[in-house]
């Protein structure tokens, strides 16, 4: 068969021409594409940095539509997302990262995150916690450390919060000293709820707590009240007493403790100048009333609560004040007195200097932002 060497000579300038039509119209349809994409990416960035969320989400979707392999915008999205409350949106977008099998390891690690903190932030601590166990040994270790450390105290699992702190601790992402004495001090008072046989061990809860951190006095606290519960008074009154002298800003929680057990023991002249001296140095609301139920006549307390009132006016003590005055009228008490009292129902009150979160009885770890020791020993008054 002969071979023609004219079609192929006419053919290498047509295949030439058409090749380069086609490589014209790649090139022209890519930068089409790609004027779009950073055309979304930036419309939305500029949404976004406007505060106007809703068209920031729209324009992100349609970029992901147009390029769905883009992680980056994937993360933007879900972040997005989660800011708005759609936490069931933002879980599916770092889902469908996690099921991609392109992302490398880094992005990986990062979709896992960010789909925990979805779940945390949407109340799914029990996910959230699989989430961030996932990420130990990893480069988001740390920040998945304390997102758990957040969760085991929400949910009041306290052996895994102390457990965590220990593995925090070389770390060196704070001291958490105080707090795991915090966590053993709840330990103590969950073993004390269950049978008389978990006794020796809140016992040596306790001491652990005290040997962790042993400036802070819930521990000591709490061994005071153990042993006042078991009958034994003297060693009771003796640990609050070492307390007091240890730390002495704590002496305003003690007072009704030591006022009680003091007078059961007959060691009301030691209370009374341990009060006293306290007074002296700093004047404090609760060690006052104690000094006043101190006084042998209601004469002596009345001046005691006089003379505070002229150097430190106070509603509080206006109130206790009125308690020891005879006044002309008696039948006029107890009108002043309720309208007192009602005045003076909110001064009364611990305040989380954290949150502002107040409340009757004080705390060492507040209901409202769950910070540990936000709460001083003074009344909000004082404050």
């Amino acid at each position: 068969m002969d071979f023609d060497l004219g079609w192929i000579l006419l053919g290498l300038p047509l295949a030439f021409v058409l090749g380069w039509l086609a490589s014209r119209f790649d090139i022209r349809q890519l930068r089409l594409e790609n004027r779009q994409n950073p055309k979304a990416y930036f419309k939305g960035l500029n949404h976004l940095l406007n505060e106007q969320q809703d068209q920031a989400i729209d324009a992100f979707i349609q970029a992901v539509q147009q390029d769905p392999d883009t992680s980056e915008l994937h993360f933007a999205l879900g972040s997005l997302f989660r800011r708005r409350g759609e936490f069931d949106r933002a879980v599916r977008v770092h889902q469908h990262l996690l099921a991609r099998s392109d992302l490398s390891r880094q992005e990986h690690e990062r979709a896992q995150s960010a789909l925990a903190y979805d779940f945390l932030k949407a109340g799914l601590l029990d996910r959230a916690e699989e989430g961030f166990a996932k990420l130990k040994h990893t480069a988001h270790n740390q920040e998945a450390q304390l997102a758990l450390l957040s969760i085991f105290e929400k949910t009041r699992d306290w052996q895994k919060a102390f457990d965590t702190t220990r593995e925090i601790e070389p770390q060196e992402l704070g001291d958490f000293k105080t707090r795991q004495a915090h966590y053993l001090c709840e330990l103590a008072a969950a073993a004390l709820t269950q049978t008389p046989a978990q006794l020796s061990l809140a016992e040596n809860l306790l001491q652990q707590a005290q040997l962790i951190a042993p400036q802070h006095a819930r521990a000591y606290l709490a061994s005071a009240d153990l042993a006042h519960a078991q009958g034994q008074l003297a060693q009771a009154y003796q640990t609050l007493m070492e307390l007091a002298e240890r730390t002495p800003t704590c002496l305003p929680l003690l007072c009704e403790r030591l006022l009680s057990w003091g007078r059961s023991l007959g060691k009301v002249k030691e209370i009374h100048a341990l009060f006293l001296a306290s007074y002296s140095a700093h004047p404090c609301l609760d060690v006052l009333k104690a000094v006043a139920s101190l006084e042998g006549t209601s004469e002596r307390a009345q001046n005691l609560l006089s003379q505070h009132l002229r150097l430190h006016p106070s509603l509080l003590v206006a109130s206790w004040w009125l308690g020891h005055e005879q006044l002309q009228h008696e039948e006029d008490r107890a009108f002043v007195q309720k309208a007192l009292d009602r005045a003076t129902v909110a001064l009364n009150r611990y305040r989380c200097a954290a949150c502002g979160f107040e409340a009757q009885k004080h705390f060492w770890h507040c209901p409202g932002c769950q910070a540990w020791d936000s709460y001083p020993s003074l009344r909000i008054e004082e404050l």
